[in-house]
């Protein structure tokens, strides 16, 4: 595969470190550049290493903020060959107490964004999207991409407004856009502000994992090496004017996850504790996934049977990583 200059927003994060870490190691020859503003969220050591493990410039980092025209336009001037604009403020709770950062990040940051490809050129711009854009839909439904947007939070209402604004984009300037909603990712590296992670680092420790409701919330679950392919397949053979779901058909209510966990460690139930539900929390999401696996043949490798025990045995085994995290950004809920 011929060598090519990838901006991936973000990418000190969750996803975006699992996509940086998976193209270093199956795309070797392409450039990378990682744009983040590390927040909470963000943390460069997930990315240990890579300065050193290829040779000079197929990485590098620029600390800054994709709502800075400034900075977007300093990079786009030098030459974007496809973009993965993964940077967002993604937690529902934090969202319900303070929309604002969202406004900035996921809607001001992805305009910012889509200008610089507008004014610069760039092969493929791919909008990261969630399949909360959507919002709930009832058992056995599945949305498919042509189905309405009824976002049914203040984060979900930022992505949609960012999936709108790149869909004008392409529409009026021929910025060529693919959107990608993928369902819930899992696996290493991810912030304990999430539900995997929170209820694992919660048994590790001995203490109650908070389960909002009744717990029977459903959604579907990927693996963040599944999500990475299917990244890998868009920037290769994806269509401009494509919405693509990546999903896995794999659903689990948040009260049977935090069972499964507890019985991996060999603890009991009873350390689950129920807590008053969120504001306007949604009680299923579901994606048909059917045109990433028909136009560009990806599949999911990964079932939540053979991932979440790893993915407790990562955690047990990484504590140095997330001890510091968890006390800096003060968690405590889920997403």
């Amino acid at each position: 595969m011929s060598a090519r200059r990838l901006l991936v927003t973000g990418g000190a994060g969750f996803i975006g470190a699992n996509l940086i870490r998976f193209l270093v190691s199956h795309r070797p020859r392409w450039e990378i550049w990682n744009l983040d503003l590390l927040t909470y969220a963000g943390c460069t050591r997930r990315l240990a290493g890579l300065e050193t493990c290829s040779p000079q410039p197929f990485y590098r980092f620029v600390q800054g903020d994709v709502a800075d025209p400034a900075v977007v336009e300093s990079l786009f001037a030098e030459g974007i060959d496809s973009v993965v604009h993964l940077a967002a403020e993604s937690h529902v709770d934090r969202s319900l107490a303070g929309v604002r950062p969202f406004i900035s990040t996921n809607v001001a940051g992805t305009a910012a964004l889509l200008e610089g490809a507008r004014r610069y050129g760039t092969r493929l711009f791919v909008q990261v999207s969630t399949d909360e854009v959507y919002g709930e839909v009832d058992h056995p439904a599945r949305n498919p991409e042509a189905a309405p947007l009824r976002p049914g939070n203040p984060y979900s209402a930022t992505k949609a407004g960012a999936d709108h604004l790149a869909a004008a984009y392409a529409r009026c300037y021929g910025v060529p856009v693919a959107v990608v909603r993928p369902v819930n990712n899992y696996g290493p590296y991810q912030l304990p502000e999430k539900l995997i992670p929170l209820l694992i680092t919660n048994a590790l420790d001995g203490i109650p994992l908070p389960i909002y409701g009744d717990g029977r919330q459903v959604r579907e679950w990927i693996h963040v090496e599944d999500l990475c392919r299917a990244f890998l397949a868009i920037l290769e053979r994806g269509r401009p004017g494509r919405i693509y779901n990546v999903g896995t058909a794999e659903e689990c209510a948040n009260l049977e996850v935090a069972r499964r966990i507890l019985a991996i460690l060999g603890l009991p139930a009873s350390l689950i504790r129920h807590v008053e539900d969120r504001a306007g929390h949604d009680r299923r999401y579901a994606l048909e996934a059917e045109l990433i696996r028909e136009e560009l043949g990806w599949r999911p490798t990964w079932t939540l049977a053979d991932g979440l025990p790893l993915t407790v045995r990562w955690y047990s085994e990484n504590r140095p990583w997330w001890e510091p995290l968890r006390s800096r950004a003060g968690l405590s809920q889920h997403s």
